[in-house]
């Protein structure tokens, strides 16, 4: 049971005062802060606080004894690697719109591009691990994304509505194969337009979304949407694609998981994201990094329909999990109030990362081998290390914030 100091992400569109507020610095920051990283990605590991106040690298700690800190089965699955890397995401901007490979994909592309001498890190490189990329997004303040093909009869009801003139027979497309097979035939049309069509037709676009929403249409947050993002990407084939997701809007403590395949952008709003420990990313649009088409058509699940929110599933008065079919995580949440101020028992064969998001916390872990019971207090902000042999922690409120609340995320991993 150790403190973490985690890695900030500086990336463009973060924000200037979520995660400072989070971590008790002050706010503006100088510049955007996009990811809280906790866990052990060879790019920024967290570090392990020891007793003594020395530091060591959480990567180094799996490396040299990964049965001590992982588990027998965990270790066995994964080797040295903690499967998942828990982050907290603040996003002021929109992120690329992108999806990630399943397991096989990545292992099959993975070996492709190492027998093609293709670097690690070089920009066109697609499958820099060969490993799946699933991930879980859940709400710490309204959260807005896009995510997954929206149900193809809607999709069509909003190319009505918007009527362009030079997107009506992509319109007649759809509407002659409302499914999986016309999502794919109209998004492999947009996403391949030359750049001399995108700048006629996203301008036509762009004022029809821009009547819509004047008009106070049925997808008025759509369009608005669209706008944004026609601003910041004026000749962005991801622009055209966006029409065809779900536009999702999550409250505090929902979740949406984004399985192998599905086509998504983050748009707004600060939340705990879990996933695998993975890098593997095919980008569609919104972005000026390599965009690989041919390997994007073939990773995305084009089925077609309203995402599933998921509200958790309450285990107790204070737990409440996030249930996915990934192997590598899985994300509870831990929360009193003044009514509900129980101890919560936490016992796992595998490793647990703790982040206290509201108000202070307090574990106890139970003798172990003879060793007494240790106690430390986590403030809003701080993280914890639990490893798979460190004995069973109580966790219990220390403190309340001015909304009566604390609260906990808890990061383990799934395959037990």
């Amino acid at each position: 049971m150790e403190l973490l100091r985690n890695a900030v992400r500086p990336y463009a569109w973060g924000s200037r005062t979520a995660i400072a507020d989070l971590l008790g610095r002050p706010v503006p920051t100088p510049h955007p802060e996009a990811e809280l990283w906790m866990g052990a990605h060879p790019g920024d590991p967290s570090r392990v606080i020891r007793p003594d106040g020395d530091e060591v690298s959480l990567l180094s700690l799996l490396e040299e004894d990964p049965a001590h800190h992982l588990g027998p089965v965990c270790a066995k699955r994964w080797g040295s690697r903690l499967p998942f890397l828990l982050k907290v995401l603040a996003a002021d901007e929109p992120l690329s719109l992108q999806a990630h490979p399943s397991a096989e994909q990545a292992a099959a592309g993975f070996r492709q591009e190492e027998e093609a001498g293709i670097a690690r890190n070089a920009p066109n490189r697609n499958y820099p691990d060969p490993t799946a990329k699933p991930e879980l997004v859940c709400a710490l303040t309204e959260f807005h994304a896009l995510a997954g093909f929206r149900e193809a009869q809607r999709t069509v009801r909003l190319l009505d509505e918007l009527a362009v003139p030079s997107l009506r027979a992509h319109r007649e497309l759809l509407a002659a194969q409302p499914d999986a097979d016309g999502l794919r035939a109209l998004f492999t049309t947009w996403i391949t337009l030359p750049e001399n069509y995108l700048r006629e037709v996203l301008p036509e676009l762009l004022e029809a979304c821009v009547e819509h929403v004047r008009g106070h249409g049925e997808f008025a947050l759509e369009c608005r949407t669209v706008l944004e993002l026609g601003e910041a990407y004026p000749h962005d084939a991801g622009v055209l694609a966006s029409l065809l997701l779900n536009r999702i809007v999550l409250q505090p403590g929902e979740a949406i998981f984004l399985p192998a395949g599905n086509l998504h952008a983050y748009l707004n709003g600060t939340g705990i994201e879990i996933l695998a420990n993975s890098d593997n990313i095919l980008r569609c649009g919104l972005t000026p990094k390599h965009v690989d088409v041919p390997e994007l058509l073939r990773v995305l699940d084009f089925a077609c329909g309203d995402m599933r929110v998921l509200k958790g599933e309450s285990l107790d008065a204070n737990l409440t999990a996030y249930r996915t079919p990934a192997d590598e995580f899985e994300l509870s949440r831990l929360d009193w109030t003044p009514a509900e101020s129980g101890v919560v028992h936490l016992d796992s064969p595998g490793p647990q990362i703790l982040l206290c998001t509201k108000g202070s916390i307090r574990l106890t872990s139970s003798s172990h081998n003879g060793s007494l019971p240790r106690e430390l207090r986590l403030e809003r902000g701080q993280s914890v290390w639990l490893a798979a042999s460190d004995p069973a922690v109580q966790v219990r409120p220390a403190e309340l914030d001015l909304d009566g609340r604390a609260q906990v995320f808890r990061a383990a991993a799934g395959a037990f």
